[in-house]
């Protein structure tokens, strides 16, 4: 989707993005305060990232809640291209994967697209398996059930799928490819089979799917909600982030292409401090005495922006915080350092498990856990 001033697709968001027009356009939801009681009644909790909005929008969420409540079940979905070492952005949908798995005691399935990042240019063979490991080694950081998370390649685990890809394929047209996903003549044909292969995980229950994931990603699942119905299968639901801002600057989003304007799942403590106290975008004043008197900025602030929808878990804390900087009591490089020393405890939590368990834990997603051996034992073929 193109608007004055912003622009979002599945592979590149650029400019300030307005969400409510982003909404409009693509013909989601907002989630609504029912929903969010609705959610904190069935999990049993609330969780931050709901309360402040960063998860802002669905497809179909009412209905996932409406079959669990009947004890009908769902099943969670998402994924990772591998195109370059992770940050910030690219693991909180794995943490909030990872609440939902707890709350709801469901499957997830988490798809790596080492086919799609070759033909998109993004590395060679040899790179893109390289960054495939070390990403399902970072989600393995996060903590997920490993009996119930099913971690796969797409090249490796393409024998399982090709009778699902062959049927899927056979209901999208080259027109409607073309008209939701911009693929034109100069389009690879590997890209434009892809949305097939994305497609498949949605139908590896038949329960409903739901999928965390940036709005950028919704395309893809507007073509599965076409043909699921036609195949026997719900249409998939989805529950969607808003995009981190970069640390320098509150358009566009976090990219692993720009390491020095984002925060690296392996930056040291020293990196992390050093780029937000240098880097992140201050909504405060340029001098100490106009920022006293005139106060900061909230809404293009990375800091509090940051700390608002990811990491200042407090209320009560937040909203000291904010009245604070927003009147000139509280300078920039304090925000600055409140936030370099959240996202260092979030950091290395993250480091510790991916050291204690990593390997164990990748091992048990990826093969040898209930899930894993259940995929490894059945073909995918709609029937």
């Amino acid at each position: 989707m193109q608007d004055n001033g912003f622009e979002v697709t599945p592979w590149d968001v650029e400019g300030n993005v307005d969400y409510r027009k982003l909404v409009e356009k693509f013909g989601t939801e907002i989630i609504t305060d029912k929903l969010k009681k609705d959610i904190k009644k069935q999990a049993g909790e609330d969780h931050m990232y709901l309360r402040r909005d960063y998860f802002f929008s669905h497809r179909d969420l009412g209905k996932v809640l409406k079959d669990h409540e009947r004890g009908d079940g769902f099943f969670l979905y998402t994924g990772i291209g591998p195109s370059g070492p992770m940050h910030i952005g690219h693991i909180i949908p794995f943490y909030f994967s990872k609440w939902l798995q707890e709350r709801f005691d469901v499957n997830l399935y988490i798809q790596v697209t080492d086919d799609e990042r070759y033909w998109t240019g993004d590395g060679t063979t040899e790179e893109i398996e390289s960054y495939a490991e070390k990403n399902i080694m970072d989600i393995a950081g996060v903590g997920l059930d490993p009996d119930r998370t099913f971690v796969f390649k797409n090249k490796e685990y393409m024998g399982n799928m090709y009778e699902a890809a062959v049927k899927i394929s056979e209901k999208i047209n080259f027109s409607v490819a073309s008209s939701v996903f911009g693929f034109n003549s100069s389009t690879n044909i590997g890209m434009i089979f892809y949305p097939a292969v994305q497609m498949i995980p949605t139908f590896f229950e038949k329960k409903r799917c739901l999928i965390p994931a940036a709005i950028d990603q919704d395309t893809y699942w507007r073509a599965q909600r076409d043909i699921a119905e036609k195949l026997g299968y719900h249409k998939a639901a989805q529950i969607h982030s808003k995009f981190i801002p970069a640390l320098t600057g509150p358009e566009g989003k976090m990219s692993s292409s720009k390491p020095r304007s984002a925060i690296m799942l392996d930056d040291s403590p020293a990196e992390v401090r050093e780029k937000v106290m240098k880097k992140a975008y201050s909504g405060g004043q340029v001098t100490k005495e106009e920022h006293r008197k005139k106060g900061a900025d909230l809404s293009v602030d990375v800091a509090y922006q940051w700390l608002k929808n990811l990491f200042m878990e407090n209320d009560d804390r937040l909203e000291e915080i904010g009245r604070k900087y927003s009147s000139g009591e509280m300078l920039t490089g304090e925000i600055k350092e409140i936030l370099a020393e959240k996202l260092n405890s979030f950091l290395e939590e993250h480091r510790k498990r991916k050291e204690d368990r990593g390997e164990e834990l990748k091992r048990k997603m990826m093969y040898e856990g209930k899930l894993a051996r259940r995929m490894w034992d059945k073909k995918v073929d709609l029937r």
